[in-house]
C-alpha cells in the first residue's frame, strides 16, 4: 500500500488559484501552461490548481500537475452560472481555499460565502524543521496591488 493520495485528493499545502476574466475555453495543455507562467506569474508544475472559467461563467477549466504530467479538468453547466466575488483592481488571481472550490463546483454562490471567526493553524517556517518547509512557496511572484478595500 502507497502513501500517495489518489485523484484530486489536494493536500492543506496546494493552493487553489482562480484566474480573474476570461478564457478562451479552446485553450489546451500548452496555452493554460503559459498563461499560469506568463500571465499568473506562477510554476504551472508547482501542484497548484489554476482554475479558468469562460466569459458566461457557465465552463471551467482545471489545470493541475500531479508529479508526473498536467491533468485539464473541464465543467460545462446545463444551466446557470459559476458565482465568485469580484477581484479588487489590479487582481490578476483569487485565492480559493479548498472548502471554496468545493463549494463552486457544487453550485454554491461564493459571493454569498462568508467566513466566520474561528482558528485555523498556519505553519510559521521559523519553527519549523528546514528540511521540512513547503518549497512551494516561492511558485508565484507576489503581485502588487495598489488597490485598498
Amino acid at each position: 500500500m502507497t502513501s500517495e493520495p489518489g485523484v484530486f485528493g489536494f493536500g492543506p499545502a496546494t493552493r487553489i488559484y482562480l484566474t480573474v476574466g476570461a478564457t478562451d475555453m479552446r485553450t489546451g495543455f500548452e496555452g493554460l501552461y503559459g498563461l499560469v507562467r506568463d500571465r499568473l506569474q506562477c510554476s504551472p508544475l508547482s501542484g497548484h490548481v489554476f482554475i479558468f472559467c469562460n466569459a458566461a461563467r457557465n465552463r471551467l477549466k482545471l489545470l493541475v500537475w500531479d508529479g508526473s504530467g498536467l491533468w485539464i479538468c473541464a465543467k460545462k453547466l446545463s444551466r446557470g452560472r459559476f458565482c465568485w466575488p469580484e477581484p479588487r483592481a489590479g487582481e490578476v488571481k483569487v485565492v480559493l481555499s479548498h472548502e471554496e472550490l468545493a463549494m463552486l463546483l457544487g453550485g454554491m454562490d461564493l459571493r454569498q460565502a462568508r467566513h466566520r471567526a474561528w482558528y485555523r493553524s498556519q505553519i510559521d517556517n521559523d519553527e519549523v524543521d528546514p528540511d521540512r518547509i513547503n518549497t512551494a512557496q516561492t511558485d508565484c511572484i507576489p503581485q502588487s496591488t495598489s488597490a485598498t478595500k
